[in-house]
C-alpha cells in the first residue's frame, strides 16, 4: 500500500517547504515568484514601532531638534508602575486617568465607559499577577447589575506595557481583550434583558443537549439561540453578555451569505465569525425548545474521541438525508473548525476531482493512467510523497495510492473553471447558500489558472474546506446526489435547503463509489477502516502548511448510511492521524 499525498521539495530554484500542497513542487523557468499553492506567499515588511523588541520609535528627533535616544523596552519597574496606575484608575472608575495610561486613550475611554454604563459593572477590584516580561496578568472581581438584579462576576485578563511611539513613556498597549479576554474590536459587554430568549436544544430523540455535557456544542448552541431564540416560545433572561460588532460578524460567515474567506499562512482559518456570548446569567428566562438532528449517543462518542487527540475536529452525518448527527472539536475555546473552518483539504478533495475526470472521460476506473514521479504544469514541478511512481498503473491504483501526478497530468486538458463548476453543480460546494440551521462555512473552490488550478485538483491552491464539507462530498459520492447537511430540520422554520443543479452521472458515480470502496479495503485508507465492512468507502489526505512541521491530516469515509470526516491540525498523514478518529466515530454509530 502506497502512502497518500506528497510533500514539497526544496528544489534548485527555491520552492518552499511550507507551501500548501501535497505534491512536491519545484518552481522552474525564468520568472520565479514566491507563490504558494494555497493563499500564496505574503511579503511582510517588518518595521519598528510597536515591535516586540520595544525601542523608541517616536521619530528621529525630539521637539528641540535633538537626536532621540533609543530607550529600549520598558524596564520591570516601569511595567510595574504603569500597570499599577492603570489598574488603580480603572478600579476607582476614573476613566480619563486610566485611558491616559494607554497608547490609545480614545478607544480605552470608550471601552471603559461602556464597561460601567452598558455592562453595569461596579465595585471593580483589579489585582495584578506576576509579570512575564512586559505582559502582566490580572484578576477582575466586580458586581454585574441590571435594575434590581445583581451578581458577582470574576475573570482573568492580561495587559502588555509598551513604550509609546510619540512620547517614549511606558503605557498599556490598548486592545479590547484588556477589558475581557474574549472581546474583539467592535464588541461590547452588555447587561440587560437579552435580545434572544434562552433555548433548550434537544437531540433527535428529545434528550437535552448542553455545553456542560457536550463541550463541542457550545458554539452550536450559541448559534441556535441567535437564530431560534425569539421563535421557540421562550422568555428572555437578564444576562451579562458579549455583543459582537460588525468586524467580528464578518460577511460570508453567517448562514446563507457569500464567502470570501482566505486562510492565513499558519494554516488556521481567518474565518472567526462568532455569535453573541453569555458570560453571566443574572436571572434565568424561560427557554424555548429547539429540536436538532444531533444524536446524543453519537455526540458523546465523538466528544470522547476528540478529547483523546490534540486539535482534532470531526463531523458525522447521514448521506441519505444530510442530517448532521455529531459535531466535535478537541479545541472548544474558539472557532468551531468542524463547521466553520476554512482549510486546504488535501487529497480528500480528489473525490471531487476524480468525479470530474470520470465524467469527462479523462479517466476510467481500470483504464491505464499515468502516475510518474514528477509532473510539470504551469511552471511548477509536482511530485508524489517519497517520489513514488506506479508503472503501467490504472486510475484505480493511482486513486487508491493517492497519486498526485495522476491528477496533475490531466490539468492541460481542463478549462480553468471546470473544477469550480463540478464542485458547485454536483457537490453543492462554494456557493455560500447552505441553510444548516447554524452558522457554517460552505466550502470554497475558486476559478484558478495555471499551476494554481493544477494544485486545486489535489485539494490545495485556493480550495478551502472543513470536516462538514468533506463529509458532505463523500456522502454525495456514495449516493450520487447532493443533500445539504443540516442540524435543524427545515420544517422547524420553513427555510429551503440548498440543492445542486444536477446529479453525478450514473456511470461516473458507480466508478467513483467503487474507487472509494477499493481505497478503504486495499488502498491508503485500508488500515484505519479494517473490520468496518462490507459497505465502506474512504479517502485519505494531508495538506502542508507554511510554518508547520507536520501537515494537517485529513480522512473521510462512509459505513452504511453514515459518513464522517475529520482533520487533525499538524497531524501528519491522514490515514494514521484522522483515520482512527473517523473509524471510531463510524463504529460508534448513531
Amino acid at each position: 500500500m502506497e502512502p497518500e499525498g506528497g510533500r514539497h521539495g526544496t528544489g534548485a530554484t527555491g520552492a518552499r517547504s511550507g507551501m500548501r500542497k501535497e505534491a512536491k513542487v519545484t518552481l522552474i523557468g525564468a520568472a520565479v515568484v514566491a507563490v504558494a499553492a494555497g493563499a500564496g506567499f505574503t511579503a511582510y515588511a517588518l518595521t519598528g514601532g510597536g515591535s516586540e523588541s520595544g525601542g523608541a520609535q517616536g521619530g528621529d528627533r525630539t521637539a528641540a531638534g535633538e537626536p532621540k535616544k533609543e530607550l529600549g523596552p520598558p524596564s520591570a519597574a516601569e511595567v510595574k508602575s504603569t500597570t499599577a496606575k492603570f489598574l488603580t484608575a480603572w478600579s476607582k472608575g476614573d476613566v480619563a486617568a486610566a485611558a491616559a495610561q494607554t497608547d490609545d486613550a480614545a478607544a480605552a475611554r470608550t471601552a471603559l465607559t461602556s464597561y460601567r454604563e452598558d455592562a453595569h459593572l461596579t465595585k471593580v477590584e483589579l489585582t495584578p499577577g506576576t509579570a512575564s516580561g512586559r505582559k502582566v496578568p490580572f484578576s477582575v472581581s466586580a458586581v454585574a447589575s441590571y435594575e434590581a438584579t445583581s451578581k458577582p462576576f470574576t475573570y482573568d485578563s492580561e495587559l502588555t506595557v509598551v513604550r509609546d511611539e510619540k512620547t517614549d513613556k511606558p503605557v498599556v498597549h490598548w486592545q479590547p481583550s484588556v477589558v475581557h479576554p474574549e472581546l474583539r474590536e467592535g464588541d461590547v459587554l452588555r447587561a440587560d434583558e437579552s435580545g434572544k430568549p434562552p433555548i433548550k436544544a434537544v437531540d433527535r430523540d428529545g434528550a437535552e443537549l448542553s455545553a456542560e455535557k457536550y463541550p463541542s456544542l457550545g458554539t452550536v448552541l450559541d448559534s441556535l439561540r441567535e437564530k431560534y431564540g425569539d421563535k421557540a416560545g421562550g422568555e428572555p433572561a437578564v444576562e451579562l453578555r458579549i455583543v459582537r460588532g460588525e468586524s467580528t460578524q464578518k460577511p460570508g460567515k453567517s448562514e446563507g451569505a457569500e464567502e470570501s474567506d482566505e486562510s492565513d499562512e499558519s494554516g488556521k482559518s481567518d474565518d472567526k465569525a462568532l455569535s453573541d456570548k453569555t458570560l453571566l446569567t443574572l436571572s434565568k428566562g424561560t427557554p424555548g425548545t429547539v429540536e436538532t438532528t444531533i444524536s446524543a449517543k453519537a455526540q458523546a462518542n465523538a466528544e470522547a474521541e476528540v478529547a483523546k487527540r490534540q486539535d482534532a475536529s470531526v463531523v458525522l452525518l447521514k448521506p441519505s438525508t444530510g442530517e448532521v448527527l455529531a459535531v466535535a472539536n478537541s479545541n472548544t475555546s474558539g472557532l468551531n473548525i468542524a463547521l466553520q473552518g476554512s482549510l486546504a483539504p488535501g487529497s480528500t478533495f480528489k473525490i471531487v476531482s476524480a468525479s470530474m475526470l470520470l465524467e469527462k472521460g479523462l479517466a476510467g476506473i481500470d483504464k491505464p493512467h499515468p502516475c510518474p514521479k514528477y509532473e510539470t504544469y504551469g511552471g511548477w514541478r509536482f511530485q508524489n510523497v517519497e517520489k513514488f511512481e506506479i508503472k503501467n498503473g490504472t486510475f484505480r491504483s493511482s486513486f487508491a495510492a493517492s497519486c498526485n501526478t495522476a491528477f496533475i497530468s490531466q490539468a492541460k486538458k481542463l478549462k480553468d473553471d471546470d473544477l469550480t463548476q463540478q464542485a458547485q453543480e454536483v457537490f453543492g460546494l462554494g456557493k455560500g447558500n447552505w441553510t444548516s440551521g447554524v452558522s457554517t462555512f460552505d466550502g470554497r473552490v475558486p476559478v484558478q489558472s495555471d499551476a494554481q488550478m493544477a494544485a486545486s485538483l489535489i485539494g490545495q491552491g485556493g480550495v478551502r474546506m472543513n470536516p462538514l464539507n468533506v463529509a458532505s462530498f463523500i456522502a454525495t459520492a456514495k449516493t450520487g446526489t447532493f443533500r445539504q447537511p443540516y442540524l435543524v430540520s427545515p420544517e422547524v422554520d420553513g427555510r429551503t435547503l440548498a440543492t445542486a443543479p444536477r446529479k453525478l452521472k450514473p456511470s461516473a458515480q458507480a466508478q467513483l463509489k467503487e474507487l472509494l470502496t477499493y481505497t478503504a479495503t486495499s488502498g491508503s485508507a485500508a488500515a484505519a477502516m479494517s473490520g468496518l465492512g462490507p459497505d465502506i468507502g474512504g479517502k485519505t489526505g494531508s495538506a502542508e502548511v507554511m510554518g508547520q512541521k507536520k501537515p494537517n491530516g485529513w480522512f473521510t469515509a462512509w459505513r452504511g448510511d453514515l459518513a464522517a470526516a475529520a482533520v487533525m491540525l499538524e497531524g501528519g498523514r491522514g490515514g494514521s492521524s484522522s483515520g482512527p478518529l473517523v473509524a471510531a466515530v463510524l463504529k460508534g454509530g448513531a
